[in-house]
């Protein structure tokens, strides 16, 4: 969900993309990011643009659902 996260603040790029879920959560591989997107576009929630990689409305609903979590994501993170 790393990816919905980094996409709800507008399109990017591929590297751009693997950057920011690094930031949050470590290395992540071009292989593993790039089979992610994959499943992201055929589930309909993220779509390839001249941008990037975008949310489609559908994505922008799903990070809307999980949104409230982040509190408690950071504060169960914070006691691991």
């Amino acid at each position: 969900m790393g990816i919905v996260w980094n996409l709800y603040k507008g399109p990017s790029t591929f590297r751009e993309l693997q950057e920011a879920c690094e930031r949050k959560s470590g290395t992540i591989s071009p292989s593993v990011l790039n089979a992610r997107l994959k499943d992201l576009q055929e589930a309909r929630l993220v779509e390839r643009t001249v941008e990037g990689y975008e949310l489609t409305g559908l994505g922008r609903d799903l990070y809307l659902l999980l949104e409230p979590l982040c509190p408690w994501s950071e504060k169960w993170a914070d006691e691991l």
